[in-house]
């Protein structure tokens, strides 16, 4: 038993090593030790001290090597303090994970540039890697190299990292035009309700792909013979229902139009990354999508996506929980404008730099400074709605700028189940918010916080909303098991310290 527990901490320890893109020697170098004792190790042949696990996660820079801590990883906030300073906007997530996904259309090698180091991209990194395609973190671990085979496992699938991701779904646009039958765990990730994959399997069945769900698995057959002869209508206008759709495209040989997709900032760094593999796609940023596919995509591509819009948007509300003046860098402003506009209605006081490219030299970027503000509730309620109206992810940091503003307002969270239940978790901070049906939230301000210890709500975006008023309430918060911010956020802990926060990482002992 105990040689197996050094296997496994073997295994995990190479695996973490190679996401670094380090060698047996650099991990060597950086504990001061052997090439030959590194190699011992991820054999488990060697007996490891839980201070060399913490050593070597800390030179890997990697929670997946941090076992000797026992336990999940809790945040411990001391509120009340102002931030200040400039903070830049990291790549987006959704649009790296997509980009993971659409890397398998490619017999060539691709490259991505400052992609998030977040779970969620682990857990894909994990999947890719256990059916053959290579992997590995370039340049001091801050790009990603992505090499596929010639043959994809799929028998070796990592079905437990598969099983955290919803992420995982997007395979089957690229898998169907790889393999005639294939079968994937079923997708994951957050817990907001049910949410069905039927618009996918509408879109998708028009390329011959057949799915059914059974013990776990979704099950799929490719029909050849069945081409999409008239435009796809999607019943949804979902961002990763239109990705899918784009990635099955991009290598039907033919032309596929699309009509109700997504516009939205992930969907479009799809298309400009598509556009990069030489597949020609009109319309980008409507809602009708014109793909010419490719059906053999052999290209060396070098791309990078653009920062995360739902991440600024965090930032800004970070700054307005605390009445901080902050100054947030890399906003992808086109794809914030309507917060904004909301915003500057309620009363933020804010000014922003004229536009910038991003690195894709596509999507444009501004600057934006945040200062303290006395705000009133809009008159009207919070409400998602498709690209280009306000995000669907951004709905939840409207709870906690609600709560700091003076009046009533309404949030109606209606493309989710449950999201909008777990934004009441922040009543144990001192808020004053109403449930008033599983989508509908009655928001009463201005709050005065105050500081408790709570477990991370198991949706990644009230959690980080709770975080955020953990940082503006007077005293010491904790907040148990974060791994769902991790899914979304890199080291978001450290960089809000850089400008302010005090936060502090611990595990159970």
């Amino acid at each position: 038993m105990a040689d197996d527990y050094l296997v496994r901490i073997g295994k995990l320890i190479r695996d973490a090593r190679q996401h670094r893109g380090w060698t047996q020697s650099q991990l060597a170098e950086a504990l001061n030790t052997s090439q030959s004792a590194v190699n011992r190790i991820e054999r488990g042949n060697q007996n490891i001290s839980l201070e060399m696990i913490a050593r070597i996660g800390e030179a890997l820079d990697s929670e997946i090597v941090s076992l000797g801590y026992a336990g999940p990883m809790h945040l411990r906030v001391v509120g009340g303090r102002r931030l200040s300073g400039a903070i830049d906007v990291k790549t987006s997530k959704n649009a790296c994970v997509a980009l993971l996904c659409a890397s398998l259309l490619n017999k060539g090698r691709t490259v991505l540039r400052r992609v998030a180091r977040i779970e969620e991209v682990y857990r894909l990194l994990e999947v890719l890697s256990s059916i053959g395609v290579r992997a590995r973190w370039i340049n001091d671990g801050v790009d990603l190299e992505i090499v596929p085979p010639a043959e994809l496992d799929m028998e070796a699938i990592d079905a437990e990292a598969a099983v955290r991701t919803r992420s995982i779904i997007m395979f089957l646009g690229p898998l169907l035009h790889r393999m005639d039958r294939f079968r994937l765990p079923y997708a994951g990730g957050c817990d907001l309700g049910t949410r069905t994959i039927e618009p996918h399997m509408i879109a998708l069945r028009r390329f011959g792909l057949d799915v059914a769900a059974t013990e776990g698995h979704y099950h799929a057959v490719v029909d050849r013979s069945v081409r999409p002869g008239r435009p796809i209508v999607l019943t949804e206008r979902g961002d990763t229902v239109t990705e899918n759709a784009l990635l099955a495209a991009a290598r039907h040989d033919g032309v596929t139009v699309i009509r109700n997709a997504s516009s939205n900032y992930m969907v479009q760094d799809l298309c400009f990354f598509l556009e990069a593999l030489g597949v020609r796609v009109e319309g980008i940023g409507t809602t009708t999508l014109t793909v010419h596919g490719m059906p053999v995509i052999d290209a060396d591509v070098d791309y990078s996506p653009s920062e995360d819009p739902v991440e600024a948007m965090s930032l800004v509300a970070a700054a307005v929980v605390t009445e901080s003046e902050l100054t947030v860098r890399r906003v992808p402003i086109e794809f914030l404008e309507i917060e904004l506009a909301v915003l500057e209605e309620m009363g933020l006081d804010h000014d922003r730099t004229p536009e910038y490219f991003a690195d894709n030299g596509r999507t444009r970027l501004v600057d934006l400074t945040v200062r303290p503000s006395k705000l009133e509730a809009p008159i009207d309620k919070i409400h998602p709605m498709p690209f280009p109206g306000l995000n669907i992810d951004n709905v939840p940091f409207f709870a906690a700028i609600a709560a700091s503003a003076q009046g009533q307002t309404l949030i109606h969270d209606w493309v989710y189940d449950n999201r909008a239940i777990y934004l009441t978790d922040l009543n144990r901070l001192g808020g004053r918010l109403q449930l008033l049906d599983p989508h509908r939230v009655l928001v009463e301000g201005p709050t005065r916080w105050r500081a408790a210890e709570m477990m991370c709500p198991p949706a990644l975006r009230p959690a980080v909303v709770v975080l955020l008023a953990m940082m503006a309430a007077e005293g010491t918060s904790v907040l148990r098991n974060v791994y769902v911010i991790n899914r979304g956020y890199e080291d978001l802990a450290e960089r809000l310290n850089s400008i302010g926060a005090q936060i502090e990482i611990f595990r159970d002992i």
